[in-house]
């Protein structure tokens, strides 16, 4: 499948831009990661992501961090860690967006396939990968911290 482009209603790519993170921008990455989980990913995982040359973006509005994305390129594989838009930015397609520029980016670094793991629960994220033409390979069981115990991932792969 071929990427896909935002939709009627969607916001103009002049309304946003993606650039690479830096630790200037955590403060406001962190806000949107503890505003969106229930689990959130700690301040020294992102300097760690940060710190090892992952792939970091933050998705950009008014000088101010609205989303980001963190992806591991290796081995002509790429993988997914952490993909989040911001409640305020939500359903105006800069997800879709957002997940056709590091399919571009894997693409650049010579990745023939892309992976990600998301909660069996999540029925947004993963409506997104399968319209971006992931597909599901395998399940992770008990993968994620949840409030009654652990939950399944999912894991989905698309070619690229």
């Amino acid at each position: 499948m071929d990427d896909f482009h935002p939709g009627k209603g969607d916001l103009s790519p002049d309304d946003y831009c993606f650039r690479k993170m830096s630790e200037f921008d955590l403060p406001g990455v962190l806000a949107i990661e503890r505003d969106t989980y229930d689990y959130p990913w700690s301040e020294t995982i992102f300097k760690d992501c940060l710190r090892v040359n992952y792939h970091c973006y933050v998705v950009e509005q008014n000088s101010t961090a609205k989303g980001y994305a963190i992806m591991t390129v290796a081995a002509g594989e790429s993988h997914i860690l952490n993909l989040c838009i911001g409640e305020t930015l939500r359903g105006n397609g800069i997800g879709r967006s957002l997940l056709a520029h590091l399919v571009e980016d894997a693409r650049r670094y010579r990745a023939d396939t892309m992976l990600l793991e998301v909660r069996a629960s999540n029925e947004i994220a993963i409506d997104l990968y399968y319209k971006a033409g992931f597909n599901e390979i395998g399940r992770r069981n008990a993968y994620y911290p949840a409030k009654d115990g652990r939950e399944d991932a999912l894991v989905l792969m698309r070619a690229l």
